[in-house]
């Protein structure tokens, strides 16, 4: 795998502060530990053929995005935006890392070609940042909140921390199941359960 750093808002003041206090060799670094993380032990990926057919995984930071941290575009690279760079208070760098695992799962994630909730696929990059000890404290889900299962990002992270529980290796199997496409009967396959009954057992243990 190939990892590119691009800085073209070098001259941004947060374009300088990525300069100063992350560093294209870091990020570089960073992107290899966080690629072998989500093989190994999100996707649980050892054979090559059940991985997204990449080689390379590419970073800019970018002027502006208007107001999204990050996002994904053909399939590998990831925009950072500067102004998110330049206005976060607190440690910069575990900030970008925290970022980062969740893009980068993106990069690696199936989704049905396209046709699994989207809320699952943000909740899978979100539940890669948690297992990856990377959910910032505070501003991260607790376990039980959230309307929906499929609500997206940190609610369903945690409800896929708790099917986790469940079934063990869960999100590995579901992310290989949805390679090719999409039903919502993959959770009963791993679970034994329909999704909606695992979603009110899930807010039924932690008393929501």
């Amino acid at each position: 795998m190939n990892y590119s750093v691009t800085n073209v808002a070098a001259y941004t003041p947060g374009g300088i502060r990525f300069t100063n206090e992350i560093g294209i060799p870091f990020t570089k670094q960073i992107m290899a530990t966080i690629n072998d993380f989500i093989w190994a032990t999100v996707f649980q990926q050892t054979d090559p053929s059940d991985r997204k057919p990449i080689d390379s995984v590419e970073v800019y930071i970018v002027e502006s995005l208007k107001g999204a941290e990050a996002e994904v575009w053909e399939i590998n690279k990831i925009n950072f935006n500067s102004v998110f760079l330049k206005d976060y208070h607190g440690y910069l760098k575990w900030a970008f890392i925290s970022v980062l695992y969740h893009e980068m799962t993106h990069c690696f994630q199936w989704s049905g070609e396209g046709r699994a909730p989207g809320g699952l696929t943000e909740g899978i990059a979100d539940y890669a940042m948690l297992s990856a000890g990377y959910a910032t404290a505070g501003m991260f889900a607790v376990p039980g909140q959230g309307d929906r299962w499929d609500q997206g990002y940190d609610v369903t992270a945690r409800f896929l921390q708790y099917c986790e529980g469940i079934s063990p290796g869960f999100v590995a199997k579901l992310n290989k199941k949805m390679r090719y496409d999409y039903d919502d009967k993959y959770f009963e396959d791993l679970t034994g359960k329909p999704v909606d009954r695992l979603w009110k057992e899930y807010k039924a243990t932690y008393g929501q």
